[in-house]
């Protein structure tokens, strides 16, 4: 058995909604769509126009800048519409399926046989390489860096998380597959473990380190599993990517195709029927929440977690990297004097509330903010949730005025907005530090490549 590491450092958050490990019924929806505002940096330039047919693992668009970064439909039918923003800035890419699941054919491969470059190459043609991302930045890893590791998270930590163990039950053969292929990438491969009696599809693999970690949320974040193993210092680079996209990987080369079939776990308050789904990347969500949630409240959906997640429509997409799908209560309302209340069904990490003594109980909490941006305060909350060798206050008061000398000093290099997305939550000033982390790895981007 493994050390343990033990993160000290966190908050779980008591969200009322969790799954139970069942699997749900839900058809596959019409509509598909893959989108480029997923993936930091990344300027589309579409490969097929509307009305094209398309297979599963056909080329949509590729980055402009790195034209071997290619993006792919995950199922076979035609591309229904290209949805733009300001300044025609691709948002959506949708193909609308057939039913008929074709698949381009990539060939299958042994990747011992195989050099890094050719796995490389193989990975970019079937528009698999986006799922390997590096930190620092947390953006599309470039084949040319050589990383000092590869690091994979086995469990997710976050409010209403799917459990790794369950939605990988049955697939250890692809998941050792895509590890000896990310292999051939960097042999220096680590996975983060709950605990060893639990993860029992992680313990048996062949060829990785395995490290283990308990405590409150975000242990389960790479990042974070990353610091307390390996820190990045300025000038490495650790490349790190989700189980299910292990498993991807691991398929291509046993079968030669490009496989977007996901599990995903549909959780929150409002869902009646929680459990785990068989979909596909980018599906619609349409047909997980279609009579499946309650019409009481205004609703929030979202594609992925309350905290880092992304908000979507009750008929929109399922983000690339996204495993989850949770549904809350919009909370639009105005609360007068709320702060004065008892607050015995409110959530909080300080004793402003008398919900602390409540410590089991789990909570229906909403999307209302309860109070607007105010000045930037350096109250020391972020610290009590941050579970890293940082001044996390000091860093974005770098960020905030543009100093890179002092955003490298105090560690801006390990850090991805899932690792603060706590120090969001429990912010009094309301401040909106992912965006704000984003705009100052933008500027560490710009300024140092």
């Amino acid at each position: 058995m493994s050390e343990v590491i033990k993160i000290k450092k966190g908050l779980d958050i008591q969200l009322a909604g969790k799954a139970d490990k069942v699997f749900g019924q839900a058809e596959l929806p019409e509509l598909f769509a893959v989108k480029p505002t997923d993936f930091h940096g990344v300027v589309p330039k579409m490969a097929v126009k509307v009305g094209d047919k398309v297979k599963a693992g056909t080329v949509l668009f590729f980055d402009k800048y790195r034209p071997e970064i290619k993006f792919v439909s995950p199922v076979s039918g035609e591309l229904a519409a290209v949805n733009r923003g300001e300044r025609r800035r691709i948002l959506e890419v949708i193909v609308k399926a057939d039913g008929a699941d074709e698949k381009e054919q990539f060939g299958a491969a042994n990747a011992a046989d195989l050099s890094k470059e050719q796995v490389v190459e193989k990975m970019q043609a079937a528009g698999l390489w986006p799922f390997i991302r590096k930190r620092p930045y947390d953006v599309i890893a470039n084949a040319d860096e050589t990383p000092k590791a590869f690091f994979i998270s086995g469990f997710d930590s976050a409010p209403l998380a799917p459990d790794m163990d369950f939605v990988l039950s049955g697939q250890e053969e692809a998941l050792q597959a895509g590890i000896d292929v990310i292999k051939r990438l960097c042999d220096n491969v680590h996975v983060g473990v709950q605990n060893d009696a639990a993860s029992k599809v992680f313990k048996n693999l062949n060829g990785v380190t395995v490290h283990t970690f308990s405590g409150p949320h975000p242990a389960g974040n790479v990042g974070v599993q990353i610091h307390h193993t390996m820190p990045i210092s300025k000038g490495e680079v650790v490349w790190v990517a989700q189980p299910q996209e292990i498993i991807a990987i691991g398929k291509l080369f046993t079968e030669g195709v490009y496989d977007a079939n996901r599990i995903v776990v549909l959780a929150g308050s409002e869902v009646e029927k929680k459990g785990y789904y068989r979909t596909k990347l980018g599906a619609s969500i349409s047909t997980l929440v279609k009579n499946n949630v309650k019409t009481d409240d205004t609703l929030r959906y979202i594609s992925g977690n309350v905290l880092t997640g992304t908000q979507v429509e009750e008929d929109g997409f399922l983000g690339t990297y996204h495993s989850q799908v949770t549904v809350i209560p919009e909370g639009d309302y105005y609360e007068f004097m709320g702060w004065a209340m008892p607050g015995f069904n409110k959530f909080s990490m300080s004793h402003s509330f008398f919900s602390w003594m409540c410590k089991k109980k789990e909570y229906r909490l909403d999307a209302n903010m309860h109070g607007g941006l105010r000045s930037f305060v350096v109250s020391g909350q972020y610290d009590k949730v941050l579970p890293m060798d940082i001044l996390p206050e000091f860093l974005f008061r770098a960020i905030l005025v543009e100093d890179i000398d002092k955003m490298e000093q105090l560690g801006i290099y390990e850090l991805a907005e899932e690792d603060i997305a706590l120090c969001e939550f429990v912010c009094t000033s309301k401040q909106p530090l992912q965006a704000t982390l984003r705009k100052g790895i933008d500027l560490m981007i710009k300024e140092l490549s």
